[in-house]
């Protein structure tokens, strides 16, 4: 299973709090490190940056979303912290151009948010490149999966589909976790799970149902700044996440009933009674 530490706007624009982040992921185990990179200006319409909003960066819409973006320098400076502590990086592009930008720091894979997945363009530019790249599914379709599964497996390029569902947090009863099974059988390909429910319960139960990869959005306190701090999980419980999806990842085994190796001396002392001896 590859777990992600989804950071992605949770530093609030300061790069120390992203280095304490990226330290979370690091001491807890997780393989990857996640971002995201928006063009505000191709994202977002005049009109809606220019309108107003409260936020610790100014009064209108585009000073909170310009507090949040990172830029080359803060990019760079992410690139050898991670090189430094030995954790892949990577980001969830919103557009060609932010794609265009994530080019060049050579990263092992990619990441198509839910929002983007009916991108027809930007879905061929990031197959085009050939990388291993999570697909996320929430707000989706089947027909829409099925468009972006084309694209990807025309390209010949690697991928997994990642079940979820994009409310922050995510109602627990609306988790429908079996759509991991219907998504695998349906696709014939690799399925993982992102989360944006408030405890580790149902990622718990993802990690039983198979999942390839298990993405969950990280932060040093839910009370923090930003939309997505209260979908996210702090240290210590990212910690016991980590530790506990590994374990319930291998525990499941192959489903195929044996008398172990381990039991035999149990098996043996407990039916002494009956004479019973394992079958050579």
């Amino acid at each position: 299973m590859f777990i992600i530490a989804e950071i992605g706007i949770n530093h609030n624009g300061n790069m120390d709090t992203c280095k304490k982040l990226i330290d979370v992921a690091v001491k807890a185990g997780a393989d990857a490190v996640k971002f995201q990179k928006r063009t505000l200006e191709r994202v977002y319409t005049r009109e809606f940056l220019d309108s107003p909003r409260e936020s610790p960066w100014g009064t209108t819409q585009r000073d909170q979303k310009a507090g949040l973006e990172f830029g080359a320098e803060e990019y760079w400076e992410i690139d050898r912290y991670c090189k430094e502590n030995n954790i892949e990086w990577f980001a969830s592009a919103w557009d060609q151009e932010s794609q265009e930008f994530l080019r060049q720091f050579g990263l092992k894979y990619n990441k198509i948010a839910s929002a983007m997945i009916v991108d027809t363009d930007l879905l061929k530019m990031v197959a085009s490149e050939g990388c291993h790249t999570f697909i996320s599914t929430g707000m989706s379709t089947l027909d829409d999966i099925q468009k972006a599964v084309d694209i990807f497996r025309a390209a010949n390029c690697p991928f997994e589909l990642m079940h979820c569902v994009s409310t922050y947090p995510m109602d627990e009863t609306e988790a429908n976790l079996h759509c991991i099974t219907s998504l695998r059988d349906y696709f014939g390909c690799d399925v993982g799970y992102s989360g944006h429910e408030a405890g580790l319960a149902l990622s718990y139960g993802a990690a039983a149902l198979g999942i390839s990869s298990l993405e969950r959005h990280i932060t040093l306190d839910r009370a923090m700044y930003g939309s997505d701090q209260a979908a996210s999980v702090e240290p210590l419980p990212f910690s016991m996440l980590v530790g506990a999806a590994r374990k319930i990842e291998a525990a499941m085994g192959d489903g195929q009933k044996r008398l172990l190796e381990s039991e035999k001396p149990v098996a043996i002392k407990l039916r002494e009674h009956l004479g019973w001896q394992p079958a050579e």
